[in-house]
């Protein structure tokens, strides 16, 4: 068991805090002392506020004194992504016109883990508008891969997750319209949750300028942590409640063993990088070890190629307000919609047969920093053979465009010592399930493991 309880779970150290073994104030300096010491060198944690963040930690220990109702995360100081507006903090997106943006209101996650007990301390980095797989803007600069700090962290909440993986946030929240959170857990090696589309309110997300007022298509708002305990509490706190909404998820089953699982690894559409998929075949070959009922090499009956484009152009459809007017008009989203609904058919057939399918996060594993050119200039090499940049997203929008749950947990190093991740997908609504499995194919593939960056101590 780790004794440095930064690096605990959100859980323990929310129990630790309410029965008196651990100060709010005393978990705050701990915090700040280890971004001190490490941030400079990943360059996660921006726009930080310790002096509030002390006074409010200050006001929690007396609630614990008082013996006053506690909230889950009582007194847990917390980071939050950049994309996120943070009341009297600022908040950015990663982009200079907002470089001096202090909202008035909450999104309303944040207000949510606000009303929970969080102790909001600081942002962490990300790219421009949320709009890479990489982690760099003019403002801030660029984030490091903690394992690596020539490699990305992912992206767009790269400085998230490396901030949960070093230990300098209790937890973080992140956002993924293209695999936002799933990128950055695969790469810096900790649990991700990318909830089914629109159980969690996702107003408040910096991804233009008047950005925030409305909630984008695809887009959702999720926890990154270290443990995946943590997650189902993180997601409880999140969930859309406002009126008349009242989110209802169904528990995993009590035997995960029963479940069905399907395999999808690879494809002619996006082929996946040798040492990625010796790792994920590492999962498998774990998880039917271990009793689990695995049919590999199975997929939803469409097209992959086809699905990948069409999420493609619906994701630039929703993230058209940061970019200068195109040609995709109303009728064409409408066409583009149409073909989704098809897509999310076949998707709830495949899950007649199935409860869960595996699949990969990314088709490289993190990759050196690449900042010249753009999106659709890049490119990565894979296998011998040059990539487009833009396939990196090709197996995380094929989920996220229907809408459905899927949880990323650490399984562990590559050959190249670096994080690699897997996709835990379900049906819609089996967020639960999805979050459940996860877990124990962490604990079949080792745990979360801080990386060695997150020894540093002052």
């Amino acid at each position: 068991m780790n004794h440095d309880p930064a690096l605990w779970s959100c859980k323990r150290q929310a129990a630790a805090i309410a029965n008196g073994e651990l100060g709010c104030r005393d978990l705050l300096e701990v915090y700040i002392d280890r971004i001190g010491n490490i941030n400079p060198v990943i360059m996660a944690v921006i726009s930080e506020d310790f002096e509030t963040a002390r006074a409010r930690a200050d006001l929690a220990d007396a609630a614990v004194r008082r013996g006053d109702p506690l909230g889950p995360l009582h007194g847990l100081p917390i980071t939050l992504k950049d994309a996120l507006a943070t009341r009297g903090l600022r908040s950015t997106g990663g982009a200079t016109e907002l470089s001096a943006h202090l909202p008035d209101t909450d999104a309303p996650v944040v207000g949510a883990v606000r009303a929970a007990g969080a102790n909001i301390m600081a942002k962490t980095n990300l790219p421009r508008w949320s709009g890479d797989v990489q982690a760099y803007n003019e403002l801030f600069g660029t984030t490091c891969n903690p394992w690596n700090t020539d490699r990305v962290p992912g992206g767009s909440s790269g400085g998230a997750a490396a901030a949960v993986a070093c230990g300098l946030t209790a937890f973080e929240i992140g956002t993924d319209i293209g695999g936002s959170i799933r990128f950055p857990a695969a790469f810096c090696g900790v649990f991700g949750h990318k909830p089914s589309f629109g159980i969690v309110p996702s107003s408040g997300y910096l991804d233009h300028v008047q950005g925030g007022t409305t909630e984008a298509d695809i887009n959702v708002i999720g926890p990154i942590a270290r443990a995946a305990e943590d997650l189902p509490l993180l997601l409880d706190v999140l969930l859309r409640r406002e009126s008349p909404w009242r989110v209802e998820l169904p528990p995993p089953p009590a035997a995960l063993e029963r479940l069905r699982i399907a395999t999808w690894l690879d494809g002619d559409f996006c082929p996946v990088d040798q040492e990625v998929l010796a790792k994920l075949g590492e999962v498998v070959s774990a998880m039917e070890g271990a009793g689990y009922q695995v049919t590999r090499d199975r997929q939803p009956d469409f097209d992959a190629g086809q699905a990948s484009d069409l999420a493609r152009s619906l994701v630039v459809a929703a993230v058209s307000p940061a970019f200068p007017p195109g040609s995709f008009t109303h009728r064409d989203w409408l066409d583009a919609h149409r073909r989704r609904v098809d897509a999310c058919q076949r998707w709830e057939a495949f899950f007649e047969d199935f409860d869960i399918v595996l699949m990969p996060v990314c088709f490289v594993p993190p990759f050196p920093h690449l900042q010249d050119g753009n999106f659709n200039s890049r490119t990565l090499l894979c296998n011998g053979e040059t990539r487009p940049y833009s396939d990196l997203v090709r197996w995380t929008m094929i989920v996220g465009m229907a809408g459905l749950p899927s949880t990323v947990p650490p399984i562990g190093l590559g050959t190249g010592g670096l994080p690699i991740g897997i996709q835990v997908v379900g049906r819609y609504g089996a967020d639960l399930t999805t979050i459940a499995l996860a877990s124990e194919v962490s604990n079949l593939m080792g745990g979360f493991v801080p990386p060695p960056i997150a020894a540093t101590t002052s």
